[in-house]
């Protein structure tokens, strides 16, 4: 009797210990490209008679799950062909290509059989959710979640691996901005709200503009992986370049033209990060041409975190323009969350 209850306890006492290793190794850093965009659409949904405070709560916390889940099966099939062992190769070779990819499984602290089923807990527990917002809402939110959990298996899964095709960033863009921007709106309020879409394009050109300056600064590692993410199949520099200005700007577009249309002209407030956006494009452009060239984080570019290790770590050259990017994107939904509060 007392042997069982101390192997409970052992149990009971990995439990978080587990549970923290693979909340960290789901990369919850990247979580804002999900978690703002979501509670985006809890505001816009705010002002509706049908709003349900708990459903747009039960929709964030499945979108939070949904990313993290996604993270994890990209992990699961990157590591599968071979992508960390390409990165290892390029570092030796001398490419300034991230070798962080999967470090639990290079390591040797977690199998892929591990992974795999880290992969199936959380995507578990973001379709909980699901269910309980249709018992309310009806099918819609089954196909939403339905549609959503297939592009995010197949951005890297198989068969379709969409990132490996050029299409990786598109799927970002629109699981992250108009599906998960409406998916949230049906569920708090039991609606479609068709200007939304001036908000919600705006948002996932912006999230696929996150992942798109990765791949573009990573690009010569992808080449060699054999993964053709859009900057690859666009191959010239003056290309890439080309759509990240389109990337960059056409969010703006739409928001003064959604004002134009009808939207509230405190969304006018959005194009205060708009010189943000200039600065990134500009980091970029010299990322080609001088690609030693290092920045220093600036209070207006939003917080960056551990900067001091990330600079010992010597990727201070990526992650600066991947913090902007993800900055940028940050603060453009805060504003527009205050803005859809204040024209409820």
């Amino acid at each position: 009797m007392i042997h069982n209850i101390s192997a409970l306890t052992t149990v009971l006492q990995k439990i978080p210990v587990i549970t923290g290793f693979w909340w960290h190794n789901a990369r919850p850093a990247s979580l804002p490209q999900s978690l703002l965009p979501a509670i985006l659409g809890v505001c816009i949904a705010a002002g509706q008679d049908a709003f349900s405070l708990p459903l747009a709560l039960a929709a964030v916390f499945g979108v939070i799950f949904a990313h993290l889940a996604t993270n994890l099966w990209d992990d699961y099939f990157d590591y599968r062909v071979k992508q960390s062992g390409f990165r290892d190769t390029l570092a030796r070779q001398g490419f300034r290509a991230r070798i962080l990819k999967c470090p639990y499984l290079t390591s040797g602290q977690a199998t892929l059989n591990q992974l795999l089923i880290a992969c199936i807990i959380f995507s578990s527990i973001a379709l909980l959710p699901c269910l309980f917002i249709f018992s309310f809402r009806g099918i819609f939110i089954f196909y939403i979640t339905l549609v959503t959990g297939l592009l995010g298996i197949f951005y890297s899964g198989y068969p379709l691996r969409l990132s490996y095709h050029g299409l990786g960033e598109i799927i970002i863009g629109i699981l992250f901005g108009p599906l998960l921007i409406t998916g949230v709106i049906y569920a708090a309020a039991g609606t479609f709200l068709p200007q939304s879409l001036f908000l919600s394009i705006p948002v996932g050109l912006l999230v696929m503009n996150i992942v798109y300056t990765h791949a573009v600064i990573d690009v010569t590692a992808d080449k060699v992986a054999g993964k053709h993410t859009l900057a690859v199949v666009l191959h010239q520099p003056r290309l890439m370049l080309a759509v990240l200005f389109l990337l960059l700007l056409v969010p703006f577009g739409i928001i003064v033209y959604g004002v134009t249309q009808g939207l509230s002209p405190w969304y006018l407030l959005t194009l205060g990060t708009l010189p943000m956006a200039g600065v990134l494009f500009f980091m970029v452009i010299e990322f080609f041409r001088t690609p030693q060239r290092s920045f220093e984080p600036k209070f207006w570019m939003g917080p960056m975190r551990h900067w001091a290790t990330v600079k010992a770590q010597g990727i201070d050259w990526f992650l600066i323009r991947w913090f902007v990017a993800r900055n940028l994107l940050s603060f453009f939904c805060i504003l527009l969350c205050a803005v859809a509060l204040l024209a409820n």
